[in-house]
């Protein structure tokens, strides 16, 4: 896994420019810790920072194929899990090979396919080719987007990188933040290819993007489509089964220590014993991990998100599959400490909407990168499986909009510390019911379903497109931030297309949530974690952490900060006296997200542009 940026322009020299791309590059470091490379020429520059995974001395980027026309060079991000294969079948089309890594062939693969190169892969990638036999730039997304992909267009070229920071490093990126983009922050609905930043595009999932001296062309090379499923309840289990032990046998393919994220739920559970299985034959134990908080069972108030304690299940699991367990403990003290937050907003850019949870991840990634560089997450089962409690509430799923927002009071909508005459002018209602109606419309269809099924259908495509991106970014921004690898094994892309056309009848076929999973792993897994109730990522319930995060809003309205040009200083003031044993879940989401917003402001320094 790596951090890659780039500069192309046809209108200078950029042969001179290696101050520039090195500052862009730089802000890479902490997806590359290993080494650091960049390569120019006249209207190309390259920058790339490494994290050493696979064929350790070979893999050095930028990497450049030499032709009789001019180089190819690659910077590239991320795993292909079939590079074995694909190398095999370059060789027999003539292809010589100079190292062992996934980057090679991907290279080479571009040379004997050009562009359909993406229509060979199976990963999670973001990369860009510059093709000096053109004089042209391919920028290419994975198909589910795992991998994030950032460009912003210029008079003459493009700008690109792994993460906005990359791009807002040159100083032809503005940093502006608009209405638009304080839209999506608020809004937990992804829009594809929106991002927040004026002038930034995200290429969307299964993109790739062209620039040459014509133009800059988007175009979709995957989508999820709609097709009549033929197997049956065992069959359709069986294939599952087949496609999960394929899937983390090739995930689990490194040249660095391996581990696994344990939360004790169904998807991490099966991930984990499946990896426990594979392992197994290689004479391994899996090494997993979890998160745990201090006095989380006494603290822990039950809640749709989290109705059980995770503990007891992990210890179950690791204990079933003979598992090198370590459980990362975390108190009030230490989710609330203040560079926490700096190192989990600037991480992921923005401030997100999840909390303690951001600041729980970091930590416990930070802890697991001490012993480990890859770590395999059970992210995306949810999406892909149908796991979420809205998905199978009647009231939920047949209200007009994104289920999973709820209504006014959900504190996903909580507006109620924000500026007045700001949330009359963001009027996020409105947002929200356009973005849900384009949302509906990307639906594919096959004609055939009518009543639950298709709008069963819709919504498991609202998850998947609208829900998933803002894990999947939040997961790799957070994990790269310490250097580690996160691999999402139901995220591929054959299991995501092949359950999306499976009917809901199937999906819950055992009357409960993700029945196919369950089905196809519960050989693997004790009862009690197979029968276990759905529950999220946990949240602490340690009141010293939201007494802490009441001095620090405090500390910021009396320090008459910035942030207050956002909010409602007596709103805000409020709250923040309220009894943490009183305050409401939106009240705390309010004065969390403000907190986010004062990093953000401190240490981005975004020019928020409104109307």
């Amino acid at each position: 896994m790596c951090g890659i940026t780039g500069w192309v322009s046809f209108g200078r020299d950029l042969s001179g420019q290696a101050s520039v791309l090195d500052a862009m590059t730089a802000t890479m470091a902490c997806r590359g810790p290993d080494a650091s490379g960049t390569w120019l020429t006249a209207h190309a520059a390259l920058g790339h920072r490494r994290l050493a995974v696979i064929d350790l001395p070979g893999g050095v980027q930028p990497m450049v194929a030499e032709t009789a026309d001019g180089p190819v060079t690659l910077v590239y991000s991320g795993e292909t899990y079939n590079f074995t294969e694909l190398r095999d079948e370059l060789r027999r089309r003539g292809a010589v090979f100079r190292t062992d890594s996934d980057t090679e062939v991907v290279l080479r693969g571009y040379l004997e396919w050009g562009e359909a190169v993406v229509d060979h892969l199976n990963g999670m990638y973001g990369f860009a080719i510059w093709d000096g036999r053109t004089g042209k730039l391919v920028m290419v997304r994975d198909r589910m987007g795992i991998k994030p992909f950032y460009y912003y267009p210029t008079e003459d070229g493009v700008l690109f990188g792994s993460e906005p920071k990359a791009v807002l490093a040159h100083p032809l990126a503005d940093h502006v933040v608009g209405i638009d983009g304080l839209r999506e922050i608020l809004t937990f609905a992804k829009t594809p290819g929106r991002a927040i930043w004026e002038g930034l595009r995200e290429l969307p999932p299964g993109h790739l993007a062209v620039l040459d001296r014509g133009g800059l062309r988007e175009k979709r090379y995957w989508q999820l489509e709609a097709g009549e499923h033929r197997d049956d309840e065992q069959a359709t289990v069986a294939h599952v089964r087949e496609l999960l032990d394929d899937i983390i046998r090739r995930q689990l393919v490194a040249d660095v220590p391996r581990c696994t994220l344990l939360s004790g739920g169904l998807d991490s559970s099966v991930m984990t014993a499946l990896a426990a299985r594979e392992l197994g034959r290689q004479g391994e134990a899996v090494h997993s991990f979890s998160v745990d908080f201090a006095a989380q069972a006494e603290n822990l108030r039950a809640n749709e998100i989290s109705p059980t304690h995770d503990a007891p299940y992990v210890h179950a699991l690791a204990e079933h599959v003979g598992a090198e367990h370590r459980d990362i403990v975390l108190d009030g003290a230490a989710l609330s400490d203040p560079a926490v937050r700096v190192a989990s907003v600037g991480a992921r850019d923005f401030p997100g909407a999840f909390g303690d949870r951001d600041n729980s991840l970091y930590l416990l990634f930070k802890a697991i990168r001490e012993q480990s560089t890859v770590a395999l997450s059970g992210e995306s089962a949810d999406e892909v499986f149908g796991g979420y409690p809205w998905l199978h509430n009647e009231a939920a799923r047949t209200t007009e909009g994104f289920p999973w927002l709820g209504n006014r009071n959900s504190p996903l909508r909580a507006t109620g510390l924000l500026d007045a005459g700001l949330v009359r002018e963001l009027d996020l209602d409105a947002y929200v019911a356009d973005q849900y109606r384009s949302a509906l419309a990307a639906v594919p269809r096959t004609g055939a379903e009518t009543g639950l099924e298709r709008r069963m259908r819709e919504l498991c495509h609202l998850a998947l497109t609208r829900v998933l991106p803002i894990m999947l970014d939040r997961k790799d921004r957070i994990s790269m931030a310490v250097g580690l690898e996160v691999r999402v094994p139901f995220c591929d892309h054959r299991l995501a297309q092949y359950v999306f056309t499976t009917p809901w009848s199937l999906k819950t076929y055992d009357g409960r949530e993700k029945s196919i999973l369950r089905g196809a792993a519960r050989d693997v897994l004790p009862d009690v974690v197979a029968d276990r109730k759905k529950s999220g990522y946990p949240g602490s319930f340690d009141p010293g952490y939201l007494s802490a995060v009441q001095a620090q809003v405090r500390d910021r309205v009396e320090g008459d900060h910035p942030v207050l040009g956002l909010h409602d200083r007596a709103a805000v003031l409020a709250a923040a006296e309220v009894p943490a044993g009183a305050i409401t879940p939106a009240q705390r989401f309010g004065l969390e997200r403000f907190l986010d917003f004062a990093t953000w402001l401190d240490i981005r320094g975004p020019r928020i542009k409104l109307p």
